[in-house]
C-alpha cells in the first residue's frame, strides 16, 4: 500500500471521515468494505478482490481518490468525481507529498473551498463537499481524449508522455524497416505511436497486437488506430503471457515506477519478448542507453546490434 493510501485508511480509522456508498479512483486496498473500486492500471487491478477498469456513472454519497505524480491526470479525475458524486456528496483526495500532493491541494481550494485537511504518511489528505461550485473549465476538459502532436494523434493524462511524442519512440520509429511482416506486437503500446508508424512503413504487416497495462493508453491507441489489423489486449507482461507467438515485436520498455527508475520493469518485458517471439523473430526496442539490458539480449537473443545511439537512447535489434 502506497503511503498516500495509508493517510487515507488512517483518514477513517481515525474517525474524521464517515463511511458511505462510495467510489474510489486509481484505487488501492479499499479503508473499508463495500467500495466501487476503479484501477486502470494492470498490475494494480490485479491485486484489488474487485475492481472494474472505468466506472462511467454513479451517484454517490462519497468519493475516495488517489492522486498520482501527473496532475493532469488528477484534475482530471477529481472533475469525473465530481460528476459522479450526489449533491451534498464528499469528494476525499489524498496524495505523496513528494507528487506535488500540496500543489493540488491548494488548486482544490481555490476552486472549491476546503471541508477539511490531514497530513500523514508524507502525504496530504483532504476533502470537500459537492454544491453549486464546478470543476474548471480545464479539469473537465482534460476527461477526454486530447490532440497531441500534430494533432492527428488524440492520447489523455495519465498515460506515459501523454502529451508529445517521447524522444525514445520517435528514435525507434525511425530505424523501423519497410520490410515488416506477419503477426507483429507493440510491447507496451502507449497510445499507439509506434504501432501506426510500423503500419504506415510496412504494408507487408498482416496483423499487429497492441499490449499495454495502462486500459487508458489503450483507449487511447484504439481512437488512433482503426482497422481490421490491430487487435487490443490489456495484459501486465511481467506476469501476464503475450497472446500469441510474433514475427516480429517493438517496443519502449517501461522503467519507472513511482519516481524511481527501476531496470527489472523492462527486463521482465525483455524476457516476455523473447519468449514471444517465433524463432528468427526481430525485436526492436529503444531505452534509455544507461540501462543495463545488453547482457540480457546477449542472453535472450541468438544476435543483436545497435542501431542508433544519440548519447541519451539506444535503439537495438535482436533475433531470437
Amino acid at each position: 500500500m502506497s503511503q498516500a493510501a495509508r493517510a487515507l485508511a488512517h483518514a477513517f480509522e481515525t474517525g474524521a471521515l464517515a463511511k458511505k456508498r462510495a467510489f474510489f479512483l486509481r484505487a488501492e486496498s479499499p479503508p473499508f468494505e463495500g467500495i466501487d473500486t476503479e484501477q486502470s492500471f494492470r498490475p494494480a487491478f490485479l491485486r484489488l478482490k474487485s475492481a472494474t477498469a472505468r466506472l462511467e456513472s454513479g451517484s454517490y454519497e462519497l468519493g475516495l481518490m488517489l492522486m498520482t505524480k501527473h496532475k493532469e491526470e488528477s484534475f482530471a479525475n477529481i472533475a469525473r468525481g465530481w460528476a459522479l458524486l450526489a449533491d451534498g456528496g464528499l469528494l476525499v483526495c489524498a496524495g505523496a507529498n513528494d507528487d506535488g500532493a500540496a500543489s493540488l491541494e491548494r488548486h482544490v481550494g481555490a476552486a472549491f473551498g476546503l471541508s477539511g485537511t490531514l497530513s500523514k504518511f508524507h502525504s496530504r489528505v483532504f476533502w470537500l463537499a459537492k454544491g453549486d461550485r464546478e470543476p474548471p473549465a480545464y479539469w473537465r476538459g482534460l476527461v477526454g481524449l486530447q490532440p497531441v502532436g500534430d494533432s492527428s494523434w488524440l492520447s489523455r493524462p495519465g498515460i506515459f508522455s501523454w502529451d508529445r511524442i517521447d524522444d525514445g519512440s520517435a528514435l525507434l520509429a525511425a530505424q523501423l524497416p519497410d520490410d515488416l511482416a506477419g503477426h507483429i506486437a507493440d510491447f507496451g503500446c502507449g497510445w499507439g505511436y509506434l504501432a501506426r508508424e510500423a503500419l504506415a512503413r510496412s504494408p507487408g504487416i498482416q496483423s499487429i497486437d497492441l499490449i499495454d497495462a495502462e486500459d487508458l493508453a489503450l483507449d487511447a491507441a484504439r481512437a488512433n488506430i482503426k482497422g481490421q489489423r490491430a487487435t487490443f489486449h490489456w495484459l501486465d507482461l511481467a506476469t501476464e503471457p503475450a497472446p500469441a507467438l510474433y514475427d516480429v515485436i517493438i517496443c519502449n520498455p517501461p522503467f519507472h515506477t513511482g519516481r524511481a527508475a527501476t531496470p527489472a520493469l523492462g527486463q521482465k518485458v525483455i524476457e516476455a519478448a523473447a519468449r514471444a517471439l517465433k524463432p528468427g523473430g526481430r525485436f526492436y526496442m529503444v531505452a534509455n542507453r544507461g540501462l543495463p539490458y545488453e547482457p540480457l539480449l546477449k542472453q535472450h537473443f541468438a544476435a543483436f546490434e545497435t542501431l542508433a545511439d544519440n548519447n541519451k537512447f539506444r535503439v537495438s535489434r535482436a533475433t531470437r
